[in-house]
């Protein structure tokens, strides 16, 4: 049964083929190990590829640290903290208070879309979700109804999402020689305005008086 198997076989190769039996396994064979080995080629170039890429990434992104409390700090001293320093905590500011946006570094960190919100209270350009320098400020006097709502969903966004890690410290401006309230000041009013006007009273009596004992004489 096993030889008539091989017989009809061979028939068909040379038949299909037009090659002998041993000459078309011989082929065959060739196009298997060809096969294996372009396949073991292309397959540990992506495999390369794939660790070249996790291993840019791994020394692109440094592993995040435990965010780290700053207690208050100064707008000034917020700006230290936009990113461009890898060693820091990447930190923003909402309605003044600070959290640590490290995390989403690909948002807030340079390059990013947002990346000139970072290091500052961008209170009012969320609010207006505007761009413009100016608007780069703390400051929400004048927004309207909408803008105080948007600006107030921003905030619950980074409640959830980010840990606060401070607050910014408010100044308050001084002005030289203390604020006018156009009231004339305590030290304005003579002391001695109400005793002065008895002393020329009392001169004044006392010239009368020489007057009179003049004409006497």
């Amino acid at each position: 049964m096993v030889l008539e198997l091989w017989e009809t076989a061979k028939e068909a190769i040379i038949a299909y083929t037009g090659l002998a039996p041993a000459t078309f396994f011989t082929v065959l064979a060739a196009l298997f190990a060809a096969y294996y080995v372009f396949s073991g080629l292309f397959g540990s170039s992506s495999d390369h590829h794939r660790h070249t890429d996790r291993d840019f990434e791994e020394e692109e992104m440094p592993p995040l640290r435990p965010p780290v409390q700053l207690g208050e700090i100064t707008e000034e001293e917020l700006k230290a903290y936009d990113g461009s320093d890898l060693e820091k905590p990447l930190l923003m500011a909402i309605k003044g208070q600070i959290y640590d946006v490290s995390q989403s570094r690909m948002f807030y960190g340079p390059g990013g879309p947002y990346a000139l919100f970072a290091g500052k209270d961008a209170s009012r350009a969320l609010a207006k979700m505007s761009f413009d320098e100016k608007d780069l400020t703390g400051d929400t006097s004048g927004l309207g109804a909408f803008e105080l709502e948007a600006l107030q969903d921003w905030e619950y966004k980074f409640m959830s999402k980010y840990v606060k890690v401070g607050t910014i410290q408010k100044t308050v401006p001084v002005t030289e020689g203390g604020e006018s309230t156009g009231e004339p000041s305590e030290a304005a009013i003579p002391r001695d305005a109400d005793a002065a006007k008895p002393t020329e009273d009392v001169e004044g009596v006392k010239s009368d008086e020489t007057l009179s004992n003049a004409g006497a004489n």
